[in-house]
């Protein structure tokens, strides 16, 4: 398990939000925390530590006021960290090398792959062929409804009709380096993880998987852990100091490096 740490820009401001609450009319969320900070500073921050994968995602829609300011921001924090970290948020096959030649290490894509509920293959094999597997991230970030969990794109927003199974992972595995998988319904809480989620993720474990949505506190780590097999990464928002959380940002980043024998 590795720690892969973010940075979320909504608005022109590194955020920490409660996921399901992201709406494009009018700009909303409800804030967890709103940092004082540019978004250079935690990419330093990760930078000093020497931690590497983690993710910036630009919240605002293209089409809206704020993205500039939003964008402006995560180029500034792929400038003081490059190839340290993926970014995320409005990426196309039109758009991904620009952020690619900005420093970021992958770009990561939910929306431009599923669209109108489904898988879009032609636009993936466009978008793979741009970045080339080894710097593409899928976005599978999904929430529950009927017992299972359906990817949903749009900010968070719009269910599609396909569900994360271990099936879809394999059928996906081919054009990514990696998955990263938003629990939406948990996500920004701190009230505990997808259990079954996380156990479903783990037990597929076939290329690098990231799971992030509820972490709150060690023990939510350590069942991450058993649950997920070890396969896991985990990121960790709204929980942490460095977010206004409770969670030591220095212990869980020792904790790591303990638990990888570093």
């Amino acid at each position: 398990m590795e720690f892969r740490p973010c940075i979320d820009i909504h608005n022109g401001k590194v955020k920490q939000i409660v996921g399901s609450s992201l709406r494009d009319q009018g700009d909303t969320a409800k804030e967890n925390f709103v940092a004082d900070c540019d978004a250079s500073f935690y990419a330093e921050f990760y930078k000093k530590d020497g931690i590497r994968g983690g993710h910036i995602i630009l919240l605002n829609a293209r089409d809206s006021s704020y993205y500039n300011d939003t964008k402006a921001q995560a180029f500034l924090a792929l400038k003081t960290y490059p190839g340290g970290l993926q970014a995320g948020g409005g990426i196309t096959d039109e758009n991904a090398a620009e952020f690619l030649d900005a420093g970021a290490s992958h770009v990561i894509v939910t929306s431009y792959v599923f669209r109108n509920g489904k898988i879009d293959y032609g636009n993936l094999r466009r978008l793979a062929s741009e970045t080339g597997k080894d710097h593409l991230v899928l976005d599978l970030s999904c929430r529950k409804r009927d017992d299972d969990y359906y990817i949903v794109t749009d900010r968070w927003q719009k269910f599609t009709e396909e569900k994360v199974t271990p099936a879809l992972l394999d059928e996906l595995a081919s054009y990514a380096d990696e998955f990263l998988v938003h629990a939406v319904d948990v996500e920004g809480k701190a009230d505990g993880i997808e259990e079954p989620l996380a156990e479903m993720l783990g037990s597929w474990g076939k290329i690098p998987l990231t799971y992030a949505g509820g972490v709150r506190d060690f023990p939510d780590i350590e069942k991450l852990k058993e649950l997920g097999k070890n396969r896991l990464n985990v990121t960790i928002g709204s929980a942490l100091d460095l977010f206004g959380g409770k969670l030591s940002y220095r212990e869980v980043v020792d904790y790591m490096k303990a638990d990888k024998g570093v």
